[in-house]
């Protein structure tokens, strides 16, 4: 299991000043939140961290960009993906606090403020890892993905920059905020075309908009299909076992719909071919199952993913 250094260990001391502190006779929850710090912006989203002056922890808090405030497709998704962090409750998803709105009246939630490394960041020196370590890591997201599947869920951006690994080596999945959930009405159906985001990854041409980022998306994804499936976040798994296994991404190519028409077509080289490194053949297999066109040719379920990870 990868762990990494603790960061802010003089955060973590705890005072009797700061627990026994009384809490104002009226709470305001306009003043809850304050000294706010941007750690991260996202393609519509601003994350910050911010001191809950109620529980006196840091905390992370997410909301809207300026130019993106008033869109009301913008303002439903926020909303969509707090309620779905918060309904998910498992140990590879990060815990949410609140939801609220601030003093102007927008949208924004509360989340477990984690520090430590992506999946992505660990790829960029992935010689520093063995396949053991990295594995484990998989074994934890397939959990994540399994619960949200039973659920009801499929997360729709499985990529390692949506993979956290935390100071004691836990594995969190982020980013619910593509997350596909049905309406209990089937006719009630909401016109996917109209929600796409455009997110083509480091160094590409967007041409068009997609939902996910190109080089992890499923064939049934690219082509907007209604019907998606936990299948589709198999695929983006087997495209990340893919690339931990051999250092690339099962397509490459500068344009957007080079690859588009690679994914849709295209058979990846089997990883065994594409690098002198030792690769046990289950999980070479595994990762061509995941990376099937045909949804129907994939790994049943996360739990079947699973118990081939344990055979390996």
């Amino acid at each position: 299991m990868l762990v990494f250094p603790q960061q802010n260990v003089e955060e973590s001391r705890i005072y009797a000043e700061e627990t026994d502190l009384p809490l104002p006779e009226t709470l305001n929850p306009k003043t809850r939140y304050a000294f706010f710090s941007t750690i991260a912006k996202g393609g519509k989203s601003l994350i910050k961290s911010c001191r809950d002056m109620h529980l006196r922890r840091t905390v992370c808090y997410k909301t809207l960009r300026p130019e993106f405030i008033g869109d009301p497709i913008e303002t439903r998704r926020l909303l969509r993906e707090a309620r779905i962090s918060a309904m998910l409750q498992h140990p590879n998803t990060i815990p949410t606090y609140e939801i609220g709105r601030d003093k102007r009246g927008n949208y924004y939630f509360t989340m477990k403020l984690v520090h430590g490394y992506t999946l992505r960041e660990v790829l960029d020196y992935r010689e520093r890892y063995d396949l053991t370590q990295l594995m484990d890591l998989m074994v934890q997201v397939t959990r994540a993905l399994g619960y949200a599947h039973s659920r009801g869920v499929v997360h729709r951006d499985i990529k390692p920059e949506n993979i956290l690994i935390g100071p004691y080596g836990e594995v969190l999945v982020l980013d619910w905020g593509l997350a596909k959930v049905w309406h209990e009405d089937i006719s009630e159906e909401e016109d996917e075309s109209k929600i796409n985001e455009a997110d083509t990854g480091k160094g590409m041409t967007g041409e068009g908009k997609l939902q996910g980022t190109v080089m992890y998306m499923s064939p049934e994804q690219i082509d907007r299909d209604p019907g998606i499936t936990g299948q589709s976040d198999l695929y983006s798994l087997g495209a990340i076992l893919y690339e931990i296994l051999t250092g690339v991404t099962p397509f490459q190519g500068d344009l957007v719909q080079q690859l588009l028409t690679q994914i849709r077509t295209e058979v990846p080289v089997d990883p065994r071919n594409v690098t002198n490194a030792h690769i046990p053949s289950v999980l070479a297999e595994l990762t061509m199952n995941c990376l099937k066109k045909d949804p129907r040719d994939r790994p049943l379920s996360a739990d079947e993913v699973l118990r081939t990870f344990r055979e390996a």
